[in-house]
């Protein structure tokens, strides 16, 4: 699936996140907990280092509970990580983030240590609104489309905590292709840079085998088909998606099954687990050493047959 997502000002605010870690003591890097490997920039697992990190599970009221505890067991087998799973809609949840802080740095002198914390995520993630919590007082725009912050801000927490905001940034080059379809359906890139259809099938193929039951009553379907194709097209007569002469309309119903989604009205979803991911993980570093030895061979042959006709 090929998806333009990376405007200018993205690559703009990775370099400037680059150049301000360094002063950084902290990280808060904000994830959807709906996909909480795919929402994770690389960029920033490399530029961290080893510096402490809290990773905040947002939209967690709309993922899978059973899932999103999966995921924090797994996020804190490394050293220095805590994670916290949460909403927008908890405040108060959101406010242990500055006493959690605190603890990552036991061993200093909490009356005069400043710690300077950078909160980082994609966008759509929420993160501006845990911002905004946290100051108690408006400072990050809010949003349902993507790249709502555009500029880097530094915030007084009090409590000796400084946070240094940034923009919502997606990278480049995604290496796992199933990535690239869960940021779009949840809604981490703009409609217009991606195709409903080719999303819709690949949410609806995924969906048919992790939660049939939930898809049989959203869509009140008597009985649940068991390929994707099959549940859009009996989703579509229920719904009334289609086309001249009766037709299904793919485009239609792909649209409605991404919207109710992202708006949790199907139920409490998770789009991946740690298992799925290793193992995605595994398939692509195997995919990308296979290319690199069929180029290998590539540039031998035509090495080799260069120098015959050398001679």
């Amino acid at each position: 699936m090929a998806i333009q997502w990376y405007p200018g000002h993205m690559h703009k605010a990775q370099k400037a996140i680059a150049d301000m870690l360094p002063q950084v003591d902290l990280l808060i890097e904000v994830l959807d907990a709906r996909i909480p490997s795919s929402s994770e920039n690389p960029a920033i697992a490399k530029l961290r280092g080893d510096k402490p990190c809290i990773k905040v599970l947002s939209k967690a009221d709309l993922a899978d509970p059973k899932i999103t505890a999966q995921w924090q067991a797994y996020f804190e087998r490394e050293r220095d990580v805590k994670t916290i799973a949460t909403t927008t809609d908890e405040p108060l949840k959101i406010k242990q983030l500055i006493e959690l802080c605190r603890t990552m740095f036991p061993a200093k002198d909490a009356s005069l240590k400043t710690i300077n914390t950078m909160i980082v995520g994609i966008p759509n993630v929420g993160k501006s609104t845990i911002i905004n919590i946290l100051a108690d007082r408006i400072i990050a725009k809010t949003g349902n489309e993507p790249a709502v912050t555009k500029s880097q801000q530094r915030i007084n927490l009090g409590s000796g905590i400084v946070l240094f905001d940034t923009p919502g940034i997606l990278w480049p080059k995604i290496e796992n292709p199933n990535s690239s379809y869960r940021l779009a359906v949840t809604g981490a890139i703009k409609n217009t840079a991606m195709e409903y259809d080719d999303v819709g099938f690949f949410a609806a193929e995924y969906l048919v085998k992790a939660y049939p039951q939930l898809l049989k009553a959203r869509f009140q379907l008597e009985t649940m088909p068991d390929t994707e194709l099959a549940f859009l097209e009996a989703a579509a007569l229920r719904r009334g998606a289609l086309s001249g002469g009766g037709r299904i309309n793919f485009h239609k119903i792909c649209e409605l099954l991404i919207n109710e989604l992202r708006a949790g009205i199907v139920g409490r979803i998770s789009l991946e687990t740690p298992d799925m991911i290793e193992a995605e993980i595994k398939a692509v570093a195997e995919e990308k050493a296979k290319k690199e030895a069929n180029n290998l061979a590539r540039k031998r042959r035509f090495k080799e047959g260069s120098r015959r006709s050398d001679r």
